[in-house]
């Protein structure tokens, strides 16, 4: 379990929630095939994952779901989902001439072969579970029509004379009420042999929801109401005598009056993304934790994280470091350049990405939906504030900010022709980790300090490189995160393109870069002794890797603000380090 403690009021989300191992397959299968699927059509039998969200995601990247067999045209690519079909099914759709991709949980597949073989063996097949649930309308059809569905008690005491069963369970399908089940079948049928296929991620869930339930006021279970699974979670924690809220998405949380409830506990279906958990998660804590529980200063904090206030801040902070890395004098302008282009920019992107990501639904969507106007004419101010401000600093610093918005500008319109795979620089492969970086390095280490001609000096370099790799490291940490609804969307950042772990050893090897550059640079008369007291900007580096690496119930708001806040530390240390050097004056 991973706890959140605030004062007297304590959030729990499980551990287990999230995609299971064969939904995950089967998504990244799916996910795999529509990056490179070109004009072809991809089918998903049924909906991929009992998740309206997600299949709404998948239906934008071209993946269509189909009800029938009839639906599905000649030539096409079939996904068979996790579930699993009936070898009759899966005939027919041999002899439609489709590509069939299998997608079928491995978990299933085991139940699959054991009906098959005993069927064959003389065996009636029992299967307990939902009739309704297209798994076991799939098993069905391995029983060779000698199968039976069990959903509860009193059909199996129903169950007519049979000389000997093979019972099998749906994978998704309560512990306590197999074990109960199959102990009313051994005492009818002597010779009855029974199958453990529950799956053991549904086993850990169902056991943690107990958990859950008896320490907590109330249980919310985060997932969509056609998922069996996470219906039975509902049913678990109803049982236990726990106030339990089943809901499909955060909005759902927004009527429900959370402050009788002290202790909440927070767990999701084994179909139900990443972002959907993150989001519920947020809002529960935003309506429990309200100002007088988290305190004034962090309610200023959070506030400013989701406004990108808070990036403006880094962003300033990250321009004191770089003024005295290259051993130049305080000056508020460059400063402020730094900030308010930051804003601006930043500000703008989400707005171009709300048509994809309001469909995940961020932290800063909420805002961002009701304040539209207010944010649009806030970051045009900003932007005209920036080129201003640089144009007072030098006409060559206002040139070359004029370019990078022209570039910036660029990066999100359609300059490729028709009917390339891509058709925007932001469309191409790990471009937003790389320009996001490049970007913040220009405007912050180097435009404010060039003329013409221009001379770019060891130190410019250093600073830029330092800028470089904390933005980089910073973004990524964030890809990382969110990779799971990025994959969704279509988005290719860096942990997408190269995967997770390779994203991860290649963040250690930037951070040891930094280490090694700002280590020597001072010994080399690259930059001044600031180098050296800028090192715990690389030590909170590591720390932001330890906290990206494991779950936390921290909302996501809360992590980006932390990751960010590394930005800032740059700015304290530089301050410190101009205190000591007046100090040993």
């Amino acid at each position: 379990m991973i706890k959140r403690f605030v004062k007297d009021i304590e959030i729990r989300l499980a551990e287990t929630a999230g995609f299971c191992m064969g939904v995950r397959r089967a998504v990244d299968m799916v996910l795999e095939l529509a990056q490179h699927k070109g004009d072809r059509k991809i089918y998903t039998y049924g909906p991929l994952i009992h998740n309206p969200q997600t299949v709404e995601l998948l239906k934008k990247r071209g993946i269509i779901p189909v009800q029938d067999l009839e639906g599905i045209e000649e030539g096409t690519t079939v996904i068979i989902r996790a579930h699993g079909i009936s070898p009759q099914e899966r005939e027919s759709l041999k002899e439609k001439g489709v590509m069939i991709i299998d997608a079928t949980c491995p978990k299933v597949g085991r139940v699959q072969s054991v009906i098959k073989k005993h069927a064959a063996q003389g065996y009636r097949i029992v299967i307990v579970g939902d009739a309704e649930h297209p798994e076991v309308n799939g098993l069905l059809g391995y029983a060779a029509g000698r199968g039976i569905v069990v959903s509860n008690l009193e059909g199996a005491g129903r169950l007519p004379a049979m000389e000997k069963v093979c019972v099998v369970a749906q994978t998704t399908q309560s512990l306590d009420e197999y074990k109960a089940i199959v102990e009313t079948i051994r005492a009818r049928v002597p010779e009855t042999v029974v199958f453990d296929t529950i799956c053991d991620s549904t086993e850990k869930r169902q056991a943690e929801i107990k958990e859950l339930a008896c320490a907590m006021d109330a249980v919310f279970i985060v997932g969509g109401r056609n998922s069996a699974n996470t219906r039975r979670l509902a049913q678990i924690s109803e049982a236990m005598g726990t106030p339990t809220f089943h809901v499909e998405t955060a909005d759902e949380i927004q009527g429900i009056a959370l402050g009788r409830y002290n202790r909440i506990g927070i767990s999701a279906g084994a179909s139900t993304p990443n972002w959907i958990i993150e989001r519920a998660v947020d809002t529960i804590q935003n309506k429990r934790l309200g100002s007088g529980a988290r305190g004034w200063f962090f309610t200023l904090w959070l506030g400013s994280v989701r406004t990108d206030i808070y990036s403006a801040l880094g962003a300033a902070c990250l321009a004191l470091a770089a003024q005295y890395l290259q051993g130049v004098s305080f000056s508020i302008l460059q400063l402020l350049m730094a900030s308010f282009y930051v804003f601006s920019v930043h500000t703008l992107n989400r707005f171009v990405d709300r048509e994809v990501s309001g469909l995940r639904g961020t932290f800063r969507e909420e805002a961002y939906a009701k304040h539209a106007r207010v944010y649009v004419v806030a970051a045009l101010l900003c932007m005209l504030l920036s080129l201003g401000l640089a144009y007072m600093i030098g006409f060559v610093p206002w040139l070359m900010l004029a370019c990078v918005s022209v570039v910036g500008a660029l990066y999100n319109l359609r300059v490729f022709p028709k009917g390339w795979r891509f058709r925007r620089l932001r469309d191409l492969p790990g471009t937003k980790n790389l320009f996001m970086a490049a970007a913040w390095a220009l405007v912050i280490a180097v435009i404010p300090y060039v003329a013409w001609p221009l001379d770019i000096s060891a130190d410019m370099i250093v600073a830029a490189l330092f800028i470089f790799s904390i933005v980089f490291v910073r973004s990524s940490l964030s890809d990382l995160i969110e990779i799971q609804s990025d994959r969704m969307l279509g988005r290719e950042t860096i942990p997408v393109v190269i995967g997770e772990n390779r994203t991860r050893k290649l963040l250690d090897a930037i951070s040891l870069f930094l280490a090694l550059l700002l280590v020597l640079s001072y010994p080399l008369k690259w930059t001044t002794s600031l180098s050296f007291t800028l090192f715990p900007c690389v030590y909170y580096m590591w720390i932001c890797f330890e906290l990206c690496d494991r779950r936390t119930a921290l909302s996501a708001a809360v992590i980006n603000g932390l990751l960010e806040t590394n930005y800032v530390l740059a700015g304290l240390c530089t301050v410190g380090w101009l205190v000591a050097l007046r100090l040993l004056a």
